[in-house]
C-alpha cells in the first residue's frame, strides 16, 4: 500500500533541540550567575537534562501540565522551593535564551520542500500543541504541515499506538498509508511500526545499534524522499500549496 502522508516528530527531527537547549541553557546561567554554583557547564547541563527529564515525564504520564512540569524543572534544577510567579519568572528567562537559540537542522528545509508535491505532512509530537505551533511558526516552516497532533490535546504520549492512531485519524488515512519519522528508536520507529505505520528512524549520530524488523533507518533527511520513492512508493499528492 502506497504512503500517502508523512507525520514528522519535531524535536531532534527537524528542530535541532539539544544543540538549541543546550545553547540557550548555558546562556542563561552565565546571565543567572549559575555556572559556577552548580559544578561548572557540563554538570550544570547533566543536572538540567536530569531535571527536564523527570519533570516532562511526569507531563507524559498526565500527572501535569505543561505550565506546571516547567515550574518543576525550574525547582528541581535549582532545588529550592519556588512560588509559582518565581518559577514561572525564572523559567520565562531561560525561555526567552533559549528561543534565541532555535535553528533547524541544515537538511530539514530541503526535505519537506522536496516532499511537499509529492505527499502530505503532518506532526505527531509528545509536547504540547501551542508550544510547537509557536516553534514550527517561528521558524518558518509551519505552513508545510496539514495538522499539528499533540500528546496534550490527544491524551496519549508515543509510544502508545493511541498516540500514532490519533495522528491518522487526524488526516482521515490508515495507519498502513502514513509513515513516521523520528529520532528515537524507541519512542517514534518503535512505537510507528507497532501502530501499523511505516517506521523510518532519523539516526543522526550512527548509534551503531541493531536494526530491529519492521524499521527502516536513515542518516540524514537527505536520505528519505528516495527511499519513499524507491522502497514505499508515494500515494496521492499534498493538498498543501
Amino acid at each position: 500500500m502506497p504512503v500517502r502522508a508523512v507525520l514528522w516528530d519535531i524535536d531532534d527531527t527537524l528542530f535541532d533541540y539539544s544543540g538549541s537547549d543546550r545553547a540557550g541553557v548555558l546562556r542563561h546561567l552565565r546571565a543567572e550567575g549559575l555556572v559556577a554554583a552548580y559544578g561548572g557547564e557540563e554538570v550544570a547541563l547533566a543536572r538540567w537534562r536530569s531535571a527536564m527529564e523527570s519533570e516532562f515525564a511526569r507531563f507524559l504520564a498526565g500527572e501535569v501540565g505543561f505550565l506546571d512540569h516547567r515550574r518543576g524543572r525550574a525547582r528541581t534544577f535549582l532545588g529550592v522551593a519556588l512560588s509559582d510567579a518565581e518559577a514561572d519568572a525564572w523559567f520565562a528567562r531561560y525561555v526567552a535564551h533559549y528561543e534565541a537559540c532555535w535553528t533547524l537542522f541544515p537538511d530539514s528545509g530541503p526535505a519537506l520542500e522536496a516532499l511537499a508535491p509529492l505527499v502530505r505532512q503532518a506532526v505527531l509530537s509528545n509536547s504540547s500543541t501551542a508550544n510547537q505551533e509557536r516553534k514550527l511558526t517561528t521558524l518558518g516552516i509551519r505552513a508545510r504541515f496539514e495538522t499539528i497532533v499533540c500528546a496534550d490535546e490527544l491524551g496519549y504520549a508515543k509510544p502508545a499506538r493511541e498516540a500514532f492512531h490519533g495522528a491518522c485519524e487526524a488526516l482521515g488515512l490508515p495507519p498502513a498509508e502514513v509513515a513516521y519519522v523520528g529520532d528515537r528508536l524507541d519512542i517514534d520507529a518503535l512505537g510507528a511500526r507497532d501502530a501499523g505505520l511505516t517506521a523510518i528512524w532519523l539516526d543522526r549520530t550512527d548509534t551503531g545499534e541493531d536494526l530491529p524488523p519492521g524499521v527502516r533507518r536513515i542518516a540524514g533527511l537527505a536520505e528519505l524522499p528516495e527511499l519513499l520513492r524507491g522502497v514505499i512508493g508515494f500515494g496521492a499528492p499534498s493538498t498543501i500549496r
